[in-house]
């Protein structure tokens, strides 16, 4: 298993470049803001064959290099329903203005070839099988993929703005929601071993483990699942 991923753009959103070895097909994982250059550099880097992207939410910095990279390599992408208009109105997404320099940098819309994810799909792309899992509460939209455990390799989750190291995503954009968060975060991610890596939106990997652990939003939420309440965690994200 190859996984090149890498920081881009002004959020420093992680973009992920997945594929079963080098020299190989591969999917892209959320090419966000002023992640095109970074995405041609794995690529060459790998010898890779990108056949899709895939995204975990709707948000400027996770699709702003959608169309680009799409258009480079003629794939498609593939966006929940509920999220698909921001990539053609990112404004909206945000409630607000994001400001004309930014947006001068940036190709607003979609790309020639949209997919449409659902609850539970598996797909097979690149000689991988990702599995979606809906897990709305950042935005109505948000999913985030699984990868089986393999060989020598744990079970992955790439959770996209659901759950970070030591916080989880935020809520006080339009679509946010932090009680649908917390049943995303219980139905997601409490079932998962352990040893699962968790390969977010933003920031370093985790543990599902080592999430449990310390999270103090999986915590709360397992402690509701086990029916004796806990302290509520202070009600943020990133």
């Amino acid at each position: 298993m190859l996984i090149a991923g890498f920081p881009a753009g002004a959020w420093g959103t992680n973009c992920y470049l997945v594929a079963p070895a080098a020299g190989e097909e591969c999917v892209i994982i959320d090419p966000g803001h002023q992640a095109a250059d970074g995405v041609a550099e794995a690529i060459a880097k790998h010898r890779l064959k990108p056949v899709a992207v895939v995204l975990t939410h709707g948000h400027l910095d996770h699709v702003a290099s959608v169309v680009p990279v799409c258009g480079a390599h003629d794939v498609p992408a593939w966006i929940h329903p509920d999220d698909r208009y921001m990539m053609s109105d990112p404004e909206k997404a945000l409630g607000r203005s994001i400001g004309m320099p930014l947006l001068g940098e940036l190709t607003i819309g979609e790309p020639d070839d949209v997919k449409e994810l659902t609850d539970g799909a598996a797909l097979h792309l690149a000689g991988l099988e990702l599995t979606v899992s809906h897990a709305p509460g950042h935005t109505k939209g948000s999913v985030t993929f699984g990868l089986p455990e393999a060989a020598d390799i744990p079970p992955i989750l790439f959770s996209g703005d659901l759950l970070f190291a030591g916080s989880i995503g935020r809520t006080d954009l339009p679509g946010g929601d932090m009680a649908e968060i917390l049943d995303s975060l219980a139905r997601v991610c409490l079932p998962l071993d352990d040893s699962t890596v968790v390969l977010s939106g933003h920031g370093p990997q985790t543990t599902i483990g080592q999430e449990r652990a310390t999270n103090p939003y999986l915590r709360q939420v397992a402690a509701d699942r086990q029916g004796h309440g806990a302290a509520e965690a202070p009600r943020r994200g990133m």
